[in-house]
């Protein structure tokens, strides 16, 4: 073993080249996530080829409830594998070994309310997130069987990351990826074999859910860095539950914020749709897909961040400010490249995109759909950073101003500006209101990320104690 490695322990987060270390997390947690993101991109091509376009807006408005899971599988998630890091980085271990214990508490309890809450009040809730008489019909059948799978798709999400943490992101990898392909190949059998319509993709994702979280949950047999026994699952106590929770509250409330901006979205979608040459149910559809198909490159962007979390969080508990910093930028390029491939075909070949989802032979949802993802998604270039910033602060134990990037990008600029803007210009209005939020978001995480270094630059010369 080398000086360098003696110093810094035996944890090859804290002497490994910061590049190597990335592709290693980061990649398996990039296919996982855009393998999460497919679930839904897979049902939205089955339905709108099987169903049409009053199918997609129905997955549309059943949205905004995957987003809440996703929320608080981030929540625990990310709150769980970043205080995890930080123990471990720290030398803590036994520490470390009760937080998976907590983990798995949190993401058992949770998951089984929000399922309850989801079946008992199915229909208001699907009215309050935008669901219009013609599309509330697909929308229930869509949601009663989607809703029994969000406890196994809320602890396969948490596992997810405490696997990663734990450095083992190509396990991670696989489960996500076979319930993926489980999706894919169960939907055209339950949508055209059995004629069982938007209720078949909704049975096809839950039962790959429940796959993904059998094969996640065995991993607890297996942790490396720590040694799990019984007494690590003992009843966790409200701290450990709340310092958990912190941690990931600035990626959970990013996604939060997201579900009320979804909801805003289309609510002021059908109400200005009604408005216009396209009616209520056109830009609730087009909308979606876009949502949809930008949750692929956001998938990317959360990759990133959960890839570079176990290296961010290791290293500033281990003082070494100088790989926290290159970590995050070498992030932040990466970001970047897939930016411009997002923006490519965003901006080229959005009728290609659309036309995977069905009604390509109508004239007016394409020229909407077309139109909106042209507008609404123009300033992908800089979505990354917001994200990674967000995440960063959380990973170095700051989730406070975690969370002010957070509030700032979808309460402070996005939700007015979707308020605002159509009042004068109608729906193009809404269309671009996401640019003006991206652009003010990103020189916000700016700042606040150029703050923080200059801090590390100081704890690094000593200037701090």
């Amino acid at each position: 073993m080398t000086a360098e490695k003696q110093n810094q322990g035996s944890n090859p987060l804290g002497w490994e080249k910061i590049p190597a270390l990335l592709r290693q997390f980061a990649v398996p947690s990039i296919i996982a996530m855009v393998v999460s993101s497919l679930y839904n991109i897979v049902d939205q091509i089955f339905i709108g080829q099987g169903v049409g376009y009053l199918g997609n807006a129905a997955t549309n408005v059943a949205f905004p409830i995957t987003t809440i899971c996703l929320a608080l599988t981030l929540l625990i998630g990310i709150g769980g594998a970043a205080n995890f890091s930080l123990e471990l980085g720290r030398g803590n271990d036994a520490q470390a070994e009760k937080t998976v214990g907590t983990v798995v508490w949190m993401a058992a309890i949770v998951g089984v309310t929000l399922a309850a809450v989801v079946e008992s009040a199915m229909t208001p809730m699907l009215y309050a997130f935008g669901a219009t008489k013609t599309v509330l019909p697909y929308a229930q059948s869509y949601v009663r069987f989607t809703g029994l799978g969000l406890p196994f798709l809320l602890l396969t999400n948490v596992m997810s990351n405490m696997i990663r943490a734990d450095g083992s992101p190509k396990y991670s990898m696989m489960f996500m990826v076979v319930g993926a392909v489980t999706n894919t190949i169960l939907d055209p059998i339950f949508i055209f074999g059995l004629h069982l319509g938007v209720a078949g993709a909704a049975m096809a994702t839950a039962l790959s859910q429940v796959l993904s979280c059998i094969i996640a949950v065995r991993y607890l047999f297996q942790y490396k860095t720590v040694q799990l026994t019984r007494a690590s699952f003992a009843r966790p106590n409200l701290w450990d539950c709340g310092r958990i929770a912190m941690l990931g509250m600035s990626n959970s409330l990013n996604q939060v914020l997201f579900a009320l901006v979804q909801v805003i979205l289309n609510h002021s979608l059908t109400h200005y749709g009604a408005l216009s040459i396209y009616g209520t149910d056109i830009p609730l559809s087009g909308a979606g897909i876009c949502m949809k198909v930008n949750a692929i490159v956001i998938g990317v962007f959360v990759g990133l961040a959960q890839g570079s979390q176990p290296i961010l969080g290791f290293n500033y508990g281990a003082r070494q400010y100088g790989r926290v910093k290159a970590t995050f930028k070498l992030a932040v390029e990466y970001s970047f490249i897939i930016s411009v491939i997002a923006f490519v075909a965003f901006q080229f070949f959005p009728k290609t995109i659309v036309s995977l989802f069905g009604a390509a032979d109508n004239r007016l949802y394409m020229r909407f759909t077309v139109l909106f993802m042209r507008t609404f998604l123009c300033t992908v270039l800089i979505n990354g950073v917001q994200l990674l910033s967000s995440n960063f602060f959380s990973a170095i134990g700051k989730p406070a101003r975690g969370i002010v990037l957070s509030l700032s990008r979808q309460v402070l600029f996005l939700i007015p500006m979707i308020l605002i803007l159509p009042l004068k210009w109608g729906i193009v209005g809404i269309m671009w209101s996401a640019p003006v939020a991206d652009l003010a978001s990103f020189v916000l995480s700016l700042v606040l990320d150029r703050i923080e270094f200059r801090k590390m630059d100081q704890l690094s010369a000593g200037a701090i104690l």
